[in-house]
């Protein structure tokens, strides 16, 4: 049975899309099936996997609407193990068409129902809103995986996201929880940083990832170059932490997952 993961955080710029491709990428690079949905109408996740959104037969979109099935609709990557359902803008036109649509909510889940047990792991990137899309990807998820920058304003939007994961908990998905908060863009030399990654730790404990994430030029260059940046460069420091991350998150399978969606 595989681990399905959604990727969120409704304040845009917080390496969100950066983090599903990468650790996607890491997760396969470890010998592990890969399924990434790109749940994002701007299609950055299908374009940094090496996928031209402009040129796509199915998108997520005809998987949302019921026009396709998962397995009409994924590409495989050049990174063996790493397979895509990507995405474009028509994804935009299909929230509208969902909000008159019966058991909307549920739609991606159904849809993965019938391929999950192909992959390890279900990586769901999702757009920088509380919207009906994410609704599906949480709908969907076993875990919630949140990229934050440490800065002051995070930590007000993060409130509002563990209450939307409470929501949903109790309204569609009880089974949902967070599996990890993700520190990204991280300076160790800037003291609110520290400040707030330590606010953090202290909320939110063995959650919050050990791994963080720089700021790093290769990383912000790969998705230019429409690859992971493991593929990029292998040896730059985004690429580490993204491996580690990836190390980090197949260990804490081993041992029992704390409940703190509530804490």
């Amino acid at each position: 049975m595989s681990r399905i993961f959604a990727i969120t955080n409704q304040k845009g710029g917080v390496g969100k899309t950066t983090t599903c491709v990468n650790l996607a990428a890491s997760l396969a690079a470890t010998k592990r099936r890969v399924l990434l949905i790109d749940l994002d109408p701007q299609g950055n996740a299908t374009m940094g996997c090496g996928i031209d959104k402009h040129e796509l037969e199915h998108s997520v979109c005809d998987v949302l609407l019921g026009e396709a099935t998962i397995a009409q609709t994924r590409q495989d990557t050049e990174l063996k193990g790493l397979t895509v359902v990507p995405s474009n803008s028509d994804l935009t036109a299909a929230e509208v068409a969902l909000m008159t649509t019966d058991g909307r909510e549920r739609r991606l889940r159904e849809a993965l129902a019938e391929v999950s047990s192909d992959y390890d792991y279900v990586l769901i990137d999702c757009p920088p809103s509380l919207n009906m899309l994410t609704l599906n990807a949480l709908a969907a998820a076993q875990g919630v995986i949140i990229p934050m920058q440490c800065e002051y304003y995070a930590l007000e939007g993060l409130s509002a996201l563990v209450e939307t994961i409470e929501q949903i908990r109790a309204s569609i998905n009880p089974g949902l929880q967070i599996e990890g908060l993700l520190r990204t863009m991280f300076d160790p030399r800037n003291k609110l940083a520290n400040d707030v990654s330590n606010q953090l730790m202290t909320h939110f404990g063995d959650r919050v990832y050990r791994t963080l994430v720089p700021r790093n030029v290769r990383l912000a260059e790969a998705p230019s170059h429409g690859m992971p940046v493991i593929v990029y460069d292998k040896a730059s420091r985004g690429a580490q932490a993204y491996l580690a991350l990836a190390g980090e998150i197949l260990r804490r399978e081993q041992q029992p997952v704390v409940d703190m969606a509530g804490g």
